[in-house]
């Protein structure tokens, strides 16, 4: 779902939500799934001490993306990425750990997810993405990120798990319900904030469910491709696909 480039602030720090944008974060979302799992499942370090090293992580990128005066892609993907894998952790350590399963930690996050939303209308009047531009705005966009890639893991293990629809049928529901949104976006004139919201929280779980498909045993399910090797190869099909986003803005701004 593209937004129209009028309406995007040049001084957003956060980028134009274009096609490249939505295959980034899928890739984004889906390497969080997959590195995740690989500190705290293959490395054997645990859901709570990977959280921690993932939130060390995040904060750091997220000091660095509020301190930064412009857009930079490059901080804006990595602080992305950290968002998803301290999800992912979080997300396992709440649901399997402690012990409140995928049902109660889905409930309970959108609950959070949903109220953060609230706190920043309330707060700023819009909770509109070409609006960050401000420390004040851009610590309840990353806020409300964070809780959205952590209610995207549990609603990926939620509706794979708990429901019994497996990865490949996860896979098929959360796509069915992102072409839906790509088709109300082109065909009705329904609020493009709602809109870029729900299809950026649904990209979580897609995200989730892709990355245990890739990395789960075959006898769940997957394609037992290896944790890291999965992550690897999302890795470079991040950077890829943000050289080529960058190729085709740089020839677009030249020829307008």
């Amino acid at each position: 779902m593209n937004a129209p480039k009028a309406s995007h602030n040049p001084l957003s720090k956060v980028p134009a939500i274009t096609f490249g944008f939505w295959v980034l974060k899928i890739l984004a979302t889906t390497l969080g799934e997959t590195g995740g799992d690989a500190f705290s499942m293959s490395l054997n370090l645990g859901y709570l001490t990977s959280t921690g090293i993932f939130a060390v992580v995040f904060a750091t990128t997220v000091y660095f993306q509020i301190r930064s005066r412009s857009f930079h892609p490059l901080i804006y993907w990595i602080t992305i990425i950290a968002t998803t894998t301290v999800g992912t952790t979080l997300a396992d350590f709440f649901t399997r750990s402690i012990g409140l399963g995928y049902t109660g930690g889905t409930s309970i996050l959108l609950v959070l997810l949903l109220s953060s939303l609230w706190i920043w209308r309330m707060n700023t009047g819009t909770v509109a993405v070409d609006q960050v531009s401000n420390p004040k705005t851009e610590a309840f966009y990353w806020t409300t990120i964070m809780f959205s890639q952590t209610l995207g893991t549990a609603l990926g293990d939620w509706t794979a798990d708990t429901l019994n629809y497996g990865y490949l049928g996860s896979i098929g529901i959360f796509g069915s319900a992102l072409l839906l949104l790509t088709l109300l976006y082109f065909k009705t004139s329904l609020s493009r904030t709602l809109l870029f919201w729900s299809a950026f929280i649904l990209t979580r779980p897609l995200g989730a469910v892709l990355g245990d498909f890739l990395d789960k045993p075959l006898d769940h399910g997957g394609l037992n491709q290896g944790r890291f090797t999965a992550s690897g190869v999302i890795a470079l099909l991040m950077i890829l696909t943000g050289l080529i986003s960058l190729k085709v803005r740089t020839k677009s701004s030249l020829s307008s």
